[in-house]
């Protein structure tokens, strides 16, 4: 068999994207185990995006054993006809889970990928005895447990209820998922599905990225899949963009910059940041009497507005017709997203960064999130801010958001250092450089990526030399900034995503990476 989920293996085998407590690892086939995890996994009770399983892989302390034990190709085929029956016999509502197998170093597994289910709670026969009792199971860290008092309850509570974007949407068709995003997604991220994906049919595909639903005769898109494939998601999600406004005179000013973002939901998420990344960061170097070092910040750190703007993307509600908005000015960068957070997280929690979200309000779009490298998922972003800013030497972040939690505001403070009075500004302003556009100002990377197009170089070339692995992290930081200040140039700039694309540098490029000359 050669179907492959749309997951790098690697990622599962190393936690890179996906939590450990959504992985569980089986040295062999033990059907009573495994149907109980796919029971609590199908369950999603902290709407996470269901699970894992990776049979033929034994695990220690949490971790796997490489290599793994490995299945046989005859134990293979009657485990998928024992899960099929499992499947309808042995848990209710039916379930299925989706399976792929993968060889590793010379072993070959068996990967059950168990999403969400639509039709929760689940609940599945506790032994395989004639008089065999049922049970609803849920996660509780990496074991399966079954579900009781206060837990169970809420539970059943959950009955039947999807989060937003994982539902059908009815009004749609598959012909408004583009398989060139999809395929696009899949080969960014690194998954083996990326092979095979130009030989599958559309609806296939969709399934097999648990982007499409419902019966064959009746399948659906769903929301997760019209924002991240198609090419205008706000046709079906209105207001579905991010706003970046710039005021150079303050916010009571009567002039200011407006970008406004549209289209799939990781293309807006990563040129958002890219653009705001190349237009208003600035870094600051302040030479001290006492010390020959000098001290280096930024008025933003960038890792700090990552988190933010991502965290509006995955937290914020696309049934909200408001948009993200990110305003900058000269003394704080303001992230605001509409819901606020749920009310089981109290707001001093946040502040202070303790606070850990029971449930998420769109467990598919952080999965998708995840796997781009844009996120972490659980809880990490906001210690994450309040981390990178006191790293920087910057002000602590304000979290605000009111009793209804109808918004939710992220204020980054500019670092002081240039906060400095215009008096004063010759002797003790910070020097300051944009990120990109001299050659002073170029990364150590970038200024390595530009000597290797001094011949024509493909992307792999330039990610190698510049030690990136992250094909993603690697465009916005490196790649697209040398591009947008036409240092470099695409060979095929009709087909930016074409495989046989190759990068060289520009009349400006060469200006720029001359020896200047000392005489």
């Amino acid at each position: 068999m050669n179907n492959k989920l749309p997951i790098n293996i690697d990622d599962l085998l190393h936690h890179r994207t996906v939590e450990s407590e959504r992985i569980e690892y089986k040295e062999g086939w033990n059907p009573e185990a495994i149907l109980h995890t796919l029971c609590a996994f199908a369950n999603d009770f902290h709407n996470l995006g269901g699970g894992y399983v990776l049979v033929g892989v034994a695990e220690e302390n949490g971790q796997p054993q490489l290599p793994p034990a490995g299945l046989l190709p005859d134990q293979i085929d009657a485990i998928q006809k024992e899960l099929l029956n499992l499947g309808h016999s042995a848990i209710a509502p039916h379930y299925h889970p989706l399976t792929a197998t993968y060889d590793i170093q010379g072993k070959t597994i068996l990967v059950l990928w168990a999403p969400g289910g639509e039709t929760r709670p689940y609940k599945a026969k506790t032994s395989f005895g004639k008089k065999s009792d049922w049970a609803y199971y849920l996660r509780k860290h990496t074991s399966t447990v079954k579900a009781s008092g206060q837990d169970e309850r809420e539970l059943l509570s959950l009955a039947a209820t999807v989060p937003f974007d994982d539902r059908y949407r009815q009004t749609a068709g598959l012909s408004d998922l583009s398989p060139y995003l999809m395929r696009d997604f899949l080969h960014d991220i690194g998954s083996e599905l990326a092979v095979e994906a130009r030989e599958l049919d559309l609806e296939t595909l969709g399934r097999r990225m648990n982007v499409v639903g419902g019966p064959s005769e009746m399948a659906f898109p769903k929301n997760v899949g019209l924002l991240f494939f198609n090419e205008q998601p706000e046709q079906f999600f209105p207001a579905t963009q991010v706003d970046v406004v710039y005021f150079p005179d303050g916010a009571g000013g009567d002039h200011f910059e407006e970008k406004v973002f549209k289209g799939p939901l990781g293309h807006i998420t990563r040129d958002a940041l890219d653009y705001i990344n190349r237009n208003y960061l600035k870094e600051g170097v302040t030479k001290h009497a006492d010390r020959p070092q000098a001290e280096r910040f930024w008025n933003f750190p960038l890792a700090a507005i990552e988190e933010a703007v991502v965290n509006a993307v995955y937290h914020r509600s696309y049934e909200v017709r408001e948009p993200i908005e990110i305003r900058i000015d000269g003394q704080e960068l303001v992230v605001l997203s509409f819901p606020g957070p749920d009310r089981s997280i109290r707001l001093q929690d946040l502040q202070a960064g303790k606070a850990v979200s029971r449930r998420y309000r769109n467990r598919r779009i952080g999965e998708f999130l995840k796997e781009l490298d844009l996120t972490e998922g659980r809880s990490t972003g906001v210690p994450k801010i309040l981390r990178v800013m006191k790293a920087n030497g910057s002000p602590e972040p304000i979290f605000e958001t009111d009793d209804e939690r109808s918004y939710f505001l992220i204020r980054l403070p500019i670092h002081t250092g240039f906060l400095v009075d215009e008096a004063a500004a010759v002797e003790t302003a910070p020097e300051v450089t944009d990120q990109v556009g001299t050659k002073q100002g170029l990364s150590k990377e970038q200024v390595d990526l530009l000597q290797s197009c001094v011949e024509e170089a493909p992307i792999t070339l330039l990610m190698k030399v510049t030690g990136r692995s992250n094909r993603t992290k690697f465009r916005v930081a490196v790649l697209n900034p040398l591009l947008d200040s036409g240092l470099i140039e695409m060979t095929q700039p009709d087909s930016p995503r074409s495989p046989t694309q190759k990068y060289r540098l520009t009349d400006l490029g060469k200006q720029v990476l001359a020896p200047k000359d000392t005489h």
